[in-house]
């Protein structure tokens, strides 16, 4: 029924959550991910413990264990359980911890779903708090800037938060941010108000701006990009017309 309000329920994890890892863990080469799948399982493990599960020698697990820790995906730590040389011990860091699916988004849409069905109008407040938060963290590092610092401040905590982001300076004075990946891509997928809430934060922490998105992943493009001009350019523009 056209205008029917659709209403949210536990989802499947969606596709895009899931391929990311997948495809980032069997990229790699065969010996490295048995080095890593057989850290995983123990938690942490000594090369001879790690070389008894893969199955090959102690040697060639020392090898990749080294390269694994050079890429900063194994750290390790030396135990001292008595008098002797001391044991090394080896863990992931969080950067190999990401090879795995987590399913983040799932839950953020099953915790949303579940909000909407109690109220259908707090999953807007959700967001609009979000929002007011992320907005008062940024304007800390924005205040006292000057226009192109404070576009180029905003990509910078674009890029913390995951949006992978970059800002271009147009010859007309303005500047283009772009986000080549979206953080909340799985949320933003199923709720329209996690893209109205991305725009309204980088409008309201660039005041005396007109901001306006001119490319959106959830429209079909590969990224998403807002055209941000200084009022006082636009300004000028009117006066030369």
């Amino acid at each position: 029924m056209t205008g029917a309000r659709r209403t949210s329920g536990p989802v499947e994890l969606a596709p895009s959550e899931a391929a990311g890892s997948a495809v980032g863990l069997h990229a790699l080469s065969g010996p490295r991910r048995g080095v890593l799948e057989a850290i995983k399982r123990s938690g942490e493990a000594s090369a001879d413990e790690i070389a008894g599960t893969v199955g090959v020698t102690l040697s060639a697990i020392r090898q990749q264990l080294a390269a694994l820790e050079a890429d900063g995906l194994v750290a390790h730590r030396d135990q001292r359980p008595g008098p002797g040389r001391p044991r090394r011990r080896y863990c992931l860091t969080p950067a190999a911890e990401m090879l795995w699916p987590k399913r983040y988004g799932q839950l953020a849409n099953q915790l949303l779903g579940f909000v909407e069905q109690d109220d259908p109008n707090l999953v807007q407040r959700v967001f609009n708090q979000r929002g007011q938060d992320r907005v008062r963290r940024a304007l800390v590092r924005l205040e006292a800037l000057s226009f192109a610092d404070r576009v180029a401040e905003l990509t910078k905590i674009l890029d913390e938060d995951g949006y992978v982001a970059e800002c271009q300076p147009g010859s007309d004075g303005s500047w283009l941010v772009v986000e080549h990946n979206c953080a909340i891509l799985d949320v933003a997928a199923r709720y329209g108000a996690a893209c109205e809430s991305e725009i309204a934060f980088i409008r309201a922490v660039l005041p005396g701006t007109r901001v306006e998105r001119v490319k959106h992943k959830m429209a079909g493009d590969f990224v998403c990009a807002y055209r941000v001009t200084a009022n006082s350019v636009m300004g000028r523009r009117r006066y030369r017309c």
